[in-house]
């Protein structure tokens, strides 16, 4: 047992996590990690602890997204990593950067099946499928290389979650002649090829309809606006990249490209550019109707090579930073006087008049979140609000709209995602929940009181899994297991420490927003159909 009168491995970790600029971590001590807490005291780094391991990654993912940094959660072996698993799978589904340290047995104990407390037989096989890498650091020298080649990952390559274990009789082991890194060394993320650029830039000079599909992995690609406003070329951004275009920018198409109009615009687009975006079913066949196509040359640009070549084949692939391929571009192309580009644009956009009219009245109270607190992240959940958010909400700003309703899918997301988002800055943050997934992680409410974030939960109470019963509905399936038995979710808030506040009328959320950006602590908007059904007939007229 360590006695705290030498650096052990544990605090070295501590020290070298804040040589890379780590200035907060999500997690929960147990009896195998307490060693790493030991040199947190005095070190400038920020602690803290949600109610559950999942929570720990979530808001770990929202803290990532919001900030550009890394997520950094502290997690013990065995129930804490299968805890956690999920929260990593959104992660690695939407390419978010976090690493996640966790304790496993010593040596001579990992895997043995002899019942050592919170022994698994292969932690590492776990996680495989939901990190970049996961790796055990068996010596203490081991330790900085294991921890630089998880950053090469955040900084160089497709950013997915790193694991780095270490055995507790490493974590104790005596570190005295470790030093650290005056700076340690930070990768550039890489470009693409002069020459293929060249090409792509010939290809999109001479196009006469191009369109860019912009992904999640383009929402930091500053040159955007300005490539497509020199090509003349609509936007059509997935949910991951809304913002990228302002909403009232006449390239800009919110509407999903799982939608007709979208579609027939990408159908007769003679070059399409294919930026830092999957590709993926989520975002361009919602439905599985198979409907979406690309007629025209492919051009796909993605720091993914393997990316590239998944899904939809292209003519030519780029691989690189977005940022950094769109810019390269930018400077290559032969700008063009404006044509058809937003006359194109517009009819894509045009398919939002189809939507359902419930569908059409979430959007009206996206609309009125994002207008009266424009600088404000909106992180969602998986729940009515959000996506019809998906559909066709035109975000402020990039990256100030994201959510768990795409790829993976998780529920529960939405509000530990706000907390580590609103711990990242100063920027206003209002959660997108609703009563069935809230409940996947009440306890967080704690946290959120905790830490005194003063972040809004806007809440849909519905009493149950509305989207799943509508679904069941209209496949002919009784309905079973989606009404629910809801708590009294107004009581457990102000339990907890929070402000609570009923929606009733649409008129009074601007107030209760704006109340909520300018407290210092969390509130609770709980709102119901009835409100639901006056945003409907507000959007109507």
């Amino acid at each position: 047992m360590h006695t705290g009168t030498e650096t052990s491995t544990g605090v070295y970790l501590t020290r070298l996590l804040r040589s890379y600029g780590v200035d907060t971590v999500f997690g929960i001590p147990g009896v195998h990690t307490i060693e790493l807490y030991r040199g947190l005291a005095g070190s400038g780094i920020r602690h803290v602890t949600p109610r559950h391991e999942q929570g720990a990654g979530f808001m770990a993912d929202g803290y990532a997204r919001a900030s550009g940094k890394v997520g950094v959660c502290f997690i013990i072996s065995g129930p804490g990593m299968t805890n956690i698993t999920t929260a990593m799978g959104q992660a690695y589904a939407d390419s978010v950067p976090m690493l996640v340290i966790s304790t496993v047995n010593a040596h001579g104990r990992m895997g043995s099946g002899e019942g050592w407390l919170h022994e698994l037989p292969d932690q590492r096989g776990l996680i495989a499928g939901v990190s970049a890498f996961s790796r055990t650091v068996n010596r203490p020298e081991e330790l900085a290389p294991a921890l630089a080649q998880a950053f090469a990952v955040f900084d160089g390559a497709r950013p997915r979650p790193v694991h780095l274990e270490l055995p507790i009789d490493v974590m104790l082991a005596p570190a005295p002649n470790l030093t650290l890194p005056e700076r340690p060394l930070r990768l550039s993320r890489p470009g693409p090829a002069p020459d293929l650029v060249a090409q792509a830039a010939a290809l999109l000079s001479a196009a006469q309809a191009p369109v860019i599909l912009a992904g999640g992995g383009a929402v930091r690609a500053t040159a955007v606006l300005a490539l497509a406003e020199a090509l003349d070329a609509p936007v059509v951004m997935t949910t991951n990249a809304r913002g990228l275009l302002p909403p009232d920018h006449p390239l800009g198409v919110s509407l999903t490209a799982s939608m007709p109009a979208p579609r027939a615009m990408i159908a007769t687009a003679d070059v399409v550019l294919a930026l830092g975006t999957e590709l993926g079913p989520t975002d361009y066949d919602m439905y599985e109707d198979g409907g979406f196509a690309i007629n025209g040359t492919l051009i796909r640009a993605d720091i993914d090579p393997c990316q590239i070549l998944r899904g939809v084949m292209p003519d030519l692939g780029l691989v690189g930073d977005a940022g950094l391929t769109t810019a390269a571009l930018l400077a290559a192309i032969a700008p063009r006087l404006p044509g058809s580009g937003a006359a194109r644009a517009a009819a894509a956009q045009a398919g939002r008049a189809a939507l359902p009219e419930a569908m059409q009245g979430d959007l009206h109270l996206l609309n009125m979140v994002r207008d009266t607190l424009p600088d404000a992240l909106i992180v969602g959940d998986s729940t009515q609000l959000v996506y019809a958010g998906n559909v066709a909400f035109a975000a402020a700003t990039p990256g100030s709209y994201f959510n768990s309703a795409t790829g993976y899918g998780t529920l529960g997301y939405g509000l530990p995602a706000a907390i580590g988002a609103r711990l990242s800055g100063d920027r206003p943050v209002v959660a997108l929940s609703g009563d069935g997934g809230v409940q996947f992680v009440l306890a967080e409410l704690a946290s959120a009181a905790e830490a005194q974030v003063p972040l809004i939960l806007l809440l849909h109470d519905n009493q149950g899994y509305g989207e799943i019963k509508s679904y069941m509905l209209a496949q002919n399936v009784p309905p079973l297991g989606v009404d629910l038995l809801t708590p009294d979710l107004a009581a457990i808030a102000t339990a907890c420490g929070w402000q609570v506040a009923r929606l009733t009328a649409l008129a009074d959320l601007p107030g209760l927003l704006r109340r909520g950006a300018s407290g210092t602590g969390p509130m609770m908007v709980i709102f119901g159909e009835s409100l639901r059904a006056e945003a409907v007939a507000a959007s109507r007229g």
